[in-house]
């Protein structure tokens, strides 16, 4: 039985990123939760910022504005990036996060992230406590280290942080199926999984280790960068 709550955001859980605005020489970060993908073709995304924020005139004045996926490792720089204002420091600074161009926009994405996405602002929709930024994704960049050999990207190595109600968890590495999978043929189920154990086993030899024993995606352990 489930019980009756008032009206609320309890849609979780939500990608912690972090958003850049600006340009190389003068740049601005904050964390967001309030993001996601809204189409396909072509590729279309938001971010929802409080006008308040120090970020909000920056990314609206400029017209767009660079989503970073993070990772769980990096959760108290995000966590730190989303409770101080850029108006009081400047976080890259801080945090020792490395900005890097970006193709089609000013604005820089941060080395850190594994998986940055460029947007360009189509609309912008005031819906209260909010401001909806609605955005094309221009470009994307991943980090190399996502390809396996077959230039496939293995987004579930990036070991991705997630925002779950206040707070901060590390998405989990063990595969539960594929899209698609609850209606294939039990042959290509099978075909699949051999595959898939091959892959393993040969991962596992090349790096000379023991196939039995599991090592977790992410480590888990956070850090913040010093000032010094």
């Amino acid at each position: 039985m489930k019980r009756k709550l008032k009206p609320g955001t309890m849609l979780y859980p939500l990608p912690a990123v972090l958003v850049t605005g600006g340009d190389m020489e003068h740049s601005t970060v904050m964390t967001a939760a309030w993001t996601g993908i809204v189409n396909s073709d072509p590729p279309m995304t938001y971010v929802s910022i409080r006008p308040e924020r120090y970020s909000y005139d920056i990314i609206k004045d400029a017209g767009e504005f660079v989503i970073n996926l993070t990772t769980a490792d990096m959760a108290k720089e995000v966590d730190y990036a989303g409770c101080v204002s850029g108006r009081k420091e400047d976080k890259f600074e801080t945090l020792g996060f490395v900005k890097e161009p970006c193709e089609a926009v000013k604005a820089p994405m941060i080395a850190q992230c594994p998986v940055s996405l460029e947007c360009r602002v189509t609309e912008t929709k005031d819906l209260g406590s909010h401001t909806m930024f609605l955005a094309e994704i221009v470009c994307v960049h991943a980090d190399e280290k996502l390809f396996d050999k077959n230039d496939r990207i293995c987004l579930e190595k990036a070991g991705f942080l997630a925002y779950l109600h206040g707070t901060y968890m590390p998405l989990g590495s063990k595969k539960i199926g594929s899209f698609g999978y609850s209606v294939m043929k039990p042959k290509t189920q099978k075909k699949k999984a051999a595959e898939s154990r091959k892959m393993s086993l040969m991962k596992s030899k090349s790096k000379g280790k023991d196939p039995k024993k599991k090592e977790s995606v992410f480590t888990g352990k956070s850090r913040l960068v010093s000032k010094d």
